[in-house]
């Protein structure tokens, strides 16, 4: 069997034999590409037409899912929430009934530490302020509440550690002040000062070992710190001598009394009249002779007179 093809623009036509065994395989390969381009274009087609509402409806299928999972979640969260509530409110209370405490022992201590009237009040807010951040960011994330809590309540803590540990040290404060010597011991303006003068009596270069207090006679004397009286009655220049010892390695001496008020063993304390100024022992006049002893040395006395408990 023969197949003649004719050209319009060729002039000998073209003779395709199908008896040629060749001839049949090259027309058996375009008749299968040419199906198998067909099927290829009907498919695609198909695909476009049906891809768009599969995947709408699979989407809408994960949305959906995804709904009810953020329901389940919202349930639960709601339920955190409550029990998170709940904790806070027991923790508020707490730290509420902690800041009380706070208050009373803040007043305690402006009141042992005798600090002026509104220094520390207790019962407002402190004063805060500062410098607007412009460059930062407009709104800033808070910490969780109940990290922030538990940082309050730890503060709360170590503040009340702090301030127990003040109160404990205000008040050995006021214990050693007492027990050190501090102020005059009588009225009246020093006429002698410590150290090298020339003696009163010769001339002589002598060292004095205290200050002199001119005073009128019969002028009260007063013990400048809390002791024990260890010494009272007469010694050699001195005349009519106090001797107190304050325990904390100090110890005050009075002398050239008219008159002594203590005995050896008394307890005295910051204030009490000791003895009466004279003019007893090797004196020229109505004063009182003071001393200041520390770990068994003679001190200048001045720093301690011009002190202030």
């Amino acid at each position: 069997m023969q197949i003649i093809l004719v050209s319009r623009a060729r002039k000998l036509p073209k003779t395709l034999d199908l008896a040629n065994r060749r001839v049949r395989w090259k027309l058996l390969s375009m008749l299968s590409l040419a199906v198998i381009g067909c099927m290829g274009a009907g498919m695609a087609l198909a695909l476009m037409v049906a891809s768009p509402r599969d995947r709408a409806l699979t989407e809408i299928h994960d949305l959906q899912q995804q709904i009810r999972q953020q329901k389940a979640q919202l349930g639960g969260v709601r339920q955190d929430a409550q029990r998170d509530l709940d904790a806070l409110a027991v923790k508020l209370g707490q730290l509420q009934a902690q800041s009380i405490r706070l208050n009373a022992l803040g007043e305690r201590l402006a009141q042992v530490g005798k600090l002026d009237d509104g220094e520390f009040d207790f019962n407002q807010q402190p004063a805060v302020g500062g410098v607007e951040d412009l460059g930062g960011s407009a709104y800033a994330l808070p910490p969780a509440l109940d990290s922030s809590i538990n940082q309050l309540a730890s503060q709360f803590n170590i503040q009340q550690a702090q301030l127990s540990a003040l109160q404990s040290l205000l008040l050995d404060a006021r214990i050693e002040s007492n027990l050190k010597p501090t102020g005059m011991p009588v009225a009246g303006y020093i006429s002698s000062y410590f150290g090298v003068r020339p003696d009163p009596f010769d001339g002589h270069s002598a060292r004095h070992t205290g200050i002199d207090i001119a005073t009128p006679l019969g002028t009260p004397v007063h013990a400048v710190a809390e002791g024990m009286v260890t010494f009272a009655g007469v010694r050699s220049g001195y005349g009519n001598v106090v001797e107190i010892d304050h325990g904390n390695g100090y110890m005050t001496r009075y002398a050239h009394n008219s008159r002594l008020d203590v005995h050896p063993g008394q307890h005295v304390q910051v204030g009490d009249v000791i003895s009466q100024a004279g003019s007893t022992g090797r004196s020229t006049g109505s004063h009182v002779h003071f001393e200041v002893w520390y770990d068994g040395r003679v001190v200048n006395p001045l720093a301690f007179v011009r002190n202030h408990r």
